[in-house]
């Protein structure tokens, strides 16, 4: 049968769920779920917002009230290995970005990387995360473990992953220094599924502004990634971007990736 894999930043799930996320949800039918920015408390949650068939969710919110946090959730058996970059207690991961699961023969991890576009102050700590973020995923590269990244890492790789390339190239999440950081990171042992399967081809797209047509005309940057390691990547079998999906519930899409590993 194999595991299928969507990651999908749901830009808050209580407006998710009221848009219908959940009859996208029950047409992708993943095995694992990788969400972000789901601004919200498990307690908080609404009703009914995913698939009948997983059996476990673990939320990882941030403790600030209505931003960013993470879930994974499985229609298997799911062992949690941790929370945020020290993997320890949710307290260590106070904006919730990181939550790292076992899910049978697979590791798998929700990630959002914090955005550096409101100021400075949040660029830098952007690249603070970045920095250790790069440390945190190196072990887990090499692991002979099949291990997948899904998430919003609020950087554009290439020209090739940004509509407006050359008029955003001293704007954060395009910063000559971001995509060095990208390659660093691919040069660690990740495999960058979309991009390996579509080829060198402009998009596709995961992420528009509501800005300029930008939606409409499909004018966007990808940003939102599942990344493989090398015994992960021996088992890809195929990706997809669902654009109406994104276009219907939230600005970003769902990426979604098959893998022929039995749970």
């Amino acid at each position: 049968m194999g595991m299928r894999i969507a990651t999908w930043n749901v830009n808050g799930l209580r407006s998710a769920a009221k848009k219908g996320v959940r009859t996208h949800l029950d047409a992708i039918v993943p095995d694992v779920l990788l969400l972000q920015e789901i601004r919200v408390t498990p307690d908080a949650a609404p009703e009914g917002w995913g698939p009948d068939a997983h059996e476990r969710v673990h939320w990882n919110p941030a403790q600030k009230a209505g931003y960013a946090g993470t879930l994974v959730s499985s229609r298997h058996a799911m062992k949690v290995e941790g929370v945020g970059l020290a993997q320890g207690r949710a307290g260590d991961d106070p904006e919730g970005r990181l939550v790292l699961a076992r899910v049978g023969p697979m590791r798998v991890a929700s990630v959002y990387l914090p955005s550096g576009s409101s100021g400075e102050h949040r660029q830098v700590e952007k690249e603070k995360w970045m920095a250790e973020f790069i440390r945190w995923a190196e072990p887990l590269a090499r692991s002979r473990v099949p291990c997948v990244l899904g998430g919003d890492f609020n950087i554009a790789r290439t020209e090739k992953d940004i509509f407006h390339a050359k008029s955003n190239e001293k704007n954060s999440g395009f910063l000559p220094h971001e995509r060095a950081w990208m390659e660093e990171l691919l040069g660690s042992g990740w495999h960058d599924l979309t991009r390996e399967h579509a080829g060198d081809v402009h998009g596709p797209y995961s992420w528009w502004s509501n800005r300029g047509g930008a939606r409409q005309l499909d004018r966007g940057w990808r940003i939102d990634y599942l990344l493989a390691n090398k015994a992960a990547r021996k088992a890809f079998a195929g990706v997809r971007t669902e654009r109406e999906m994104g276009l219907a519930i939230s600005d970003h899409a769902p990426v979604i990736a098959e893998f022929d590993l039995d749970v």
